[in-house]
């Protein structure tokens, strides 16, 4: 899986600049409120620096602070360019196992490599998103969209504060063309658990709310973004990944 993160990580970085540069830095980004395409690219920019620091340090080390990006288009795509080939050359060549900072559990070369093709991909969407070409078109793979629904589910989604929650009830996802399903269960006032039931047995639990579809429908959900994913049941106790 390490090797297959890898590619998909510089594909999607290549497709993210590239749909960056056709819709231009003014462009609005209607996937992620209040940013342009401009922002985009300096977000992801920073956030390539961020885990270029990340990889030298222990894992109890404070969290590294990457310098700011420039908001000049072409100086922002030239850091893109630059902290992406650092980046990329790290998780290439380190222990893939070593113990390092990161801001989930685990943190290693892997997990990061994971971590990074994932916020290529979804990025790689809203620069999509805002050239409004190519959106219906994009498929992403099943293997890398359902790792990416799992990422979120079962890494991302319990690491929020959940201590003032009142969410109860449990949400089924259900990637059919990827063989995979995961049920969330929320109780009030504490993280969601999160299990992996096999196809075979789903018919057996009883749910709030489901979410269903392709793995590429489902991955585009559970990020929050527009989804063909079919909603049954409670809508909000399905959108609550989402919204994290």
């Amino acid at each position: 899986m390490s090797a297959f993160l890898r590619d998909a990580f510089a594909e999607q970085a290549a497709a993210l600049r590239a749909a960056a540069v056709h819709a231009g830095p003014g462009v609005p980004v209607p996937t992620c409120e209040g940013w342009d395409v401009g922002k985009l690219v300096r977000h992801v920019a920073r956030v390539y620096s961020m885990v270029d620091l990340s990889l030298d340090l222990e894992p109890d080390a404070e969290r590294p602070a990457p310098a700011p990006v420039s908001e000049d288009f072409d100086e922002a795509l030239a850091a893109f360019d630059r902290n992406l080939a650092v980046v990329a050359e790290k998780l290439s060549t380190m222990d893939p196992d070593r113990r390092v900072w990161s801001f989930f559990p685990g943190g290693t070369p892997v997990s990061w490599t994971r971590r990074m093709a994932h916020e290529t991909a979804i990025h790689r969407l809203d620069a999509e998103h805002a050239t409004g070409e190519h959106v219906r078109e994009l498929l992403f793979d099943p293997r890398l969209a359902a790792d990416g629904i799992d990422e979120m589910l079962a890494l991302l989604l319990p690491l929020s504060d959940w201590s003032g929650s009142q969410h109860e009830g449990r949400v089924l996802y259900h990637a059919a063309d990827a063989g995979r399903a995961w049920l969330v269960t929320y109780r009030p006032g504490k993280p969601p658990e999160v299990s992996a039931p096999h196809d075979a047995a789903l018919g057996e639990y009883e749910v709030d709310a489901t979410v269903a579809g392709t793995a590429d429908a489902v991955y585009r959900k559970a990020w929050g973004r527009p989804s063909n994913a079919v909603v049954t049941g409670d809508p909000a106790l399905a959108g609550i990944a989402a919204g994290r």
